[in-house]
């Protein structure tokens, strides 16, 4: 009877201890709390080469002389002697007009000069005439022969003639001065290039009439000099006090991908442009085009060099960006330790994640121990001066940097000063952090 008992109680035992076992191991385990993400690190690296500061701008490329020819008399284009992209010399002919309307317009010319002789010699012969019938009858007045009113009537009548001789005269002079215009309206029948250059648009062709009105028909447009190029930058306001007469610049255009281009500030104009509110100024860059390669009307993206440092140690811009929250300071402490990890509250009244002093009591402050890397020393204050902070990756963990930039392009900073090298890695993002708030913190 007692072995029919034990041989019950047995299994009952077991699987009690079993049951027991379980629940220990559960509530030991937890498998049911899901473990917390490792924490990861998004880093860049610290590199060494040349920073430039720099401002850019876009402009379009022209020469730096062109002119455009025009005619300043009305005719028909009887012929072309100069096309696109010809090299043309000063002096040499482009191109002629119809010259028989301003033949014709010489030959009236000179007929009224003709007329306007005759009637000075016809105006010289009345003068004369006057001038003895006014003698004549002055000295029969002296001889009381003829009454005063005779001899007022001769005066008046010479006087007549004389002016009426210097009015022919006026008109004399005024023939040969529209003859002459009219001679000159015959040269200008026949256009001359005024510089050496090269033709860059010709807007007529043979047979075409062209009317000089009110302002002389463009037929030619040739560039002084293609070797000497320029470019005219639209420089926003913000910018164009740091540029400088003088200063070096860099530029690429579109029909050379992959090809930079060297010029030099001439000038920068105040004359403001405004376009919709924003107000630019020109800044005029000289270019060297020797090569031929650039031409006209070309956009140039321009970038001016303010500032350059060569062999520098270079910050990537996003690591200095990087001010970690409280819930990543919060992680990080819980994953590496340190005093302050936890969350916890250390000494009178120091928050989590803010240094926390560990000098001897009484002695001198400014020691501590970092809360969220636990290393030990100066304490780190809010505000840096001119510091930066920067969070180096040592061994797997943030180890907090000091640095002082320099000269920034936009992407990466100079290091002036500080414990950096190049290929160290630099924080820019912790992930695997739960996101329980989103309240950030000053940077520690």
């Amino acid at each position: 009877m007692g072995n029919v008992n034990a041989r019950r109680w047995v299994p009952r035992i077991i699987a009690v201890g079993l049951i027991a076992g379980a629940v220990a191991f559960l509530a030991v385990k937890k498998p049911w709390v899901k473990a917390d993400d490792p924490l990861t690190f998004s880093t860049v690296p610290v590199t060494r080469g040349n920073i430039a500061a720099q401002v850019t701008a876009s402009g379009t490329l022209s020469a730096v002389v062109t002119v455009q020819v025009g005619a300043q008399v009305s005719g028909r284009v009887l012929a072309l002697y100069a096309d696109f992209n010809d090299k043309v010399k000063k002096g040499q002919v482009i191109a002629k007009l119809d010259e028989a309307v301003l033949r014709a317009q010489i030959d009236q010319s000179a007929a009224t000069l003709a007329l306007a002789a005759a009637n000075v010699a016809k105006a010289e012969v009345a003068l004369a005439d006057a001038d003895r019938q006014y003698k004549r009858q002055k000295s029969l007045q002296d001889q009381d022969l003829v009454a005063g009113a005779t001899v007022e009537a001769s005066q008046v009548a010479y006087d007549t003639a004389k002016a009426a001789l210097a009015a022919a005269k006026a008109t004399q002079a005024q023939a040969a001065a529209s003859l002459a215009q009219s001679k000159l309206n015959l040269t200008y029948a026949t256009i001359y290039s005024p510089v050496d250059g090269e033709v860059l648009s010709r807007a007529v062709d043979v047979g075409q009439t062209v009317a000089a009105s009110l302002q002389a028909p463009v037929l030619f447009t040739i560039a002084e000099d293609l070797a000497r190029m320029q470019i005219d930058t639209a420089v926003a306001e913000g910018d164009v006090g740091r540029l400088t007469e003088g200063m070096k610049a860099t530029f690429t255009v579109d029909a050379f991908p992959g090809r930079q281009f060297h010029g030099t500030v001439r000038q920068v104009r105040n004359a403001p442009t405004t376009t919709q509110g924003v107000v630019t100024y020109d800044a005029v860059i000289d270019v060297d085009n020797r090569d031929k390669a650039l031409r006209p009307g070309m956009t140039a993206n321009v970038t001016f060099v303010l500032a350059q440092v060569a062999d520098a140690v270079k910050i990537p811009n996003a690591a200095l960006r990087f001010k970690p929250s409280r819930e990543q300071m919060m992680a990080v402490m819980a994953q590496f330790g340190g005093r302050g990890s936890g969350g916890r509250r250390h000494g009178s009244g120091s928050a989590a994640g803010a240094p926390v002093p560990n000098g001897p009591p009484g002695g001198p402050p400014g020691r501590g121990t970092d809360a969220v890397t636990g290393a030990s020393g100066p304490v780190l204050q809010r505000d840096l001066g001119d510091k930066k902070r920067v969070f180096k990756l040592v061994n797997g963990r943030p180890m907090p940097v000091l640095i002082k930039p320099g000269l920034s392009d936009g992407s990466s900073t100079e290091m002036v000063e500080g414990d950096l090298a190049p290929g160290d890695q630099l924080v820019t993002d912790i992930g695997g952090v739960p996101t329980t708030s989103t309240r950030k913190v000053g940077a520690f």
